[in-house]
């Protein structure tokens, strides 16, 4: 074996940068986190090639003095921490002093700086085999330049895994996306090969808050966002989620900030996940763009090179704080939440066009009202319905006789025909209503169309809901509310089920035993590797008993708790609800259609059917206009 030697301080360093500097937005990372530190309430950053041929990043804040400048390229030298409790409840996003040595050893690096009160500013620049600093005086603001010129230069092998320019600048683009999101009090410029990409000015107020998001996230997010805004248990969850309407395909529209710093966190991402569960349509992908304030000392960053990773002292707090706030919060978004989005959209689109609120020659539509409705029922089931509901949770019914009564409060189990065809437009006593302040969100209905949607009329425009997917919603929250209002009652195996599982997960098993009582399942360990189980929940009794626990199991692993049973329990809610609501080809009478429109308005999530389908949308009277080219 070869003597043991001690390397040579720029090899050690261009080690650490394969960690630290795997690109040009990495190096714009850690540039644009040390002028945050230091207080900058500006930040330019102008780039050539890509990053590859040059990254300059000059700031406003506070500047290195000229004898600190030689440490400020060495290694592991930093005035961010200074013993072990500084690093045990780190404030800032820099903290162990080796970007700035790593970027200088892989490229032809030059700080300039200037502090407040110097005479003049001061140029380092480091060269040769040790790395010997070189400072010279220099003319500079007060505040901090970094030139970083021929990024990999010198590591032919580490430039040639780079992509092509407007790849490694779309790294670039995105990383500045995410520190200006991250601090609103600071303005950004972005310039790429001599042209202005970003320029951001601070935003001070919620208002200009919501201008900076919606130029970089895009005005739509906006408009079909929630504001959130809670605070628990020491911690503040706050900022913007978009409704599921506005899903995406890709997870490309997710920003998680935790005290100012961008992360990605399983933890996170399994919580919000959970809160959108029964809202989004198959594999889409929730939107937002979130911040997570809590007490420095209860986040452990130190657990990864690049800090996008972090370690939450009480991990279970955090995730059951963020996944309840936000699942409180789209629980609550309205059908007016919706509109707002929907009109927002529909004006996008009219560009030249009138209001959508007047037609082409500036009159007011007039809005109709159905013959009084009459609510079919409140949010609560009726004490009658609450049982005849739970005589088929333990055996007494079918599935299709659980939601019975909620089909029943529509007119649709009897009464109509079920293969009768309908009249595409169903006479009903529609007259004028004057009084438009009180309209309701979703208008009057006006006619059924194929027995599938109702046509409903509002000052907006025209509302189509699809009356099974609106129903469906509105049934399975009733059985929820109806499911919640009583204890989850477990039935014993005839023969328990001996399950041969890791060491590992038959300790946490026994570890949350009580916890997995309370869900309905008795889960003993009978060995260093074997759990029984003994009872299940009554509800889940057709489901597959070992897949279900091994799912359990798994979770409690990974996540230190498991929603499994809630999450199968819902979807044979959602199974009985879609079987017992409002078919197709069912004729609805116009105070029929009206109860459905109201109870939809109270009713959480009902702008999404069980399965995440949209269950209403709106066309503006601006967008009938211009399909008919009025006001031409």
């Amino acid at each position: 074996m070869p003597a043991i030697r001690l390397l040579s301080p720029r090899l050690a360093n261009q080690i650490a940068a394969g960690e630290v500097v795997e690109r040009p937005a990495s190096v714009v990372k850690e540039l644009v986190e040390n002028a945050l530190d230091a207080g900058a309430d500006r930040v330019d950053v102008e780039v050539e090639q890509g990053g590859v041929k040059l990254i300059r990043v000059r700031d406003t804040g506070s500047g290195i003095a000229e004898n600190d400048l030689p440490l400020a390229l060495s290694r592991h030298a930093t005035s961010k921490i200074v013993d072990l409790e500084d690093l045990e409840a780190v404030a800032s996003l820099g903290f162990r002093g080796e970007a700035l040595a790593s970027i200088s050893s892989v490229s032809r690096l030059a700080l300039t700086s200037k502090t407040e009160g110097a005479e003049a500013a001061s140029r380092v620049e480091v060269e040769g085999r040790d790395m010997d600093a070189k400072v010279s005086p220099a003319a500079h603001p007060v505040g901090t330049t970094v030139e970083v010129r021929d990024l990999f230069f010198n590591t032919p092998a580490r430039r040639k895994f780079l992509r092509t320019e407007k790849t490694e600048f779309g790294h670039v683009e995105e990383c500045i996306k995410r520190q200006a999101l991250a601090r609103f009090e600071t303005g950004f410029t972005l310039r790429h090969n001599q042209r202005t990409v970003q320029s951001l000015r601070p935003a001070e107020s919620q208002l200009d808050r919501e201008r900076r998001v919606g130029a970089l996230c895009g005005q739509q997010f906006i408009d079909n966002a929630v504001v959130i805004d809670a605070e628990a248990s020491g911690l503040r969850l706050w900022g913007w989620v978009a409704l599921p309407t506005f899903s995406r395909s890709q997870a490309d529209l997710q920003y998680f900030f935790v005290n100012h710093r961008v992360i990605k966190d399983r933890l996170v991402a399994h919580a919000v996940r959970q809160a959108y569960r029964d809202v989004l349509y198959n594999n889409r992908q929730p939107a937002f763009v979130l911040y997570l304030e809590v007490d420095p000392a209860n986040v452990d960053v130190n657990v990864h090179p690049t800090k996008h990773e972090v370690r939450f002292r009480d991990g279970r707090l955090v995730h059951d704080f963020i996944f309840r706030t936000l699942h409180r919060a789209l629980g609550d978004v309205k059908p007016e939440d919706h509109m707002h989005g929907a009109v927002a959209q529909s004006m996008s689109r009219e560009v030249g066009h009138q209001s959508h609120t007047t037609g082409s020659q500036g009159t007011t539509y007039p809005v109709s009202s159905g013959g009084g409705y009459q609510p079919s029922q409140p949010i609560a089931w009726q004490a009658q319905d609450q049982m005849g509901f739970y005589q088929s949770l333990n055996g007494g019914g079918t599935t299709e006789a659980a939601a019975t009564a909620e089909t029943s409060s529509y007119g649709v189990q009897g009464g109509f025909g079920s293969m009768a065809a309908p009249s595409p437009y169903v006479a009903g006593d529609i007259t004028p209503a004057h009084d438009s302040d009180h309209e309701p969100t979703l208008g009057y209905a006006i006619a059924q169309l194929h027995g599938i949607y109702i046509l409903a009329q509002s000052r907006q425009g025209m509302i189509v809901v699809d009356m099974h997917a609106a129903h469906e919603r509105i049934t399975y929250e009733r059985m929820k509310i109806a499911l919640d209002a009583q204890d989850l009652k477990s039935q014993p195996l005839l023969v328990p089920l001996t399950l041969a599982v890791s060491q590992r997960e038959a300790s946490v098993a026994e570890a949350h035993a009580a916890e997995l009582q309370l869900l309905g399942l008795q889960i003993e360990r009978m060995g260093p590797e074997t759990l029984v189980v003994r009872q299940i929940p009554a509800l889940l009794r057709g489901a597959d008993t070992e897949q279900l626990v091994r799912d359990v199991v798994s979770d409690l692993v990974e996540n230190g708790q498991s929603d499994r049973v809630k999450a199968v329990t819902n979807e044979l809610l959602g199974t009985m609800a879609c079987h017992g609501s409002v078919r197709a080809n069912r004729q609805l009478t116009i105070p029929e259609m009206n109860a459905l429109l109201r109870d939809m308005e109270a009713t959480e999530r009902s702008g999404q059917c069980n399965h995440g389908r949209p269950t209403w949308t709106l066309v503006t009277m601006g967008e009938l206009d211009k399909l008919f080219l009025r006001g031409r």
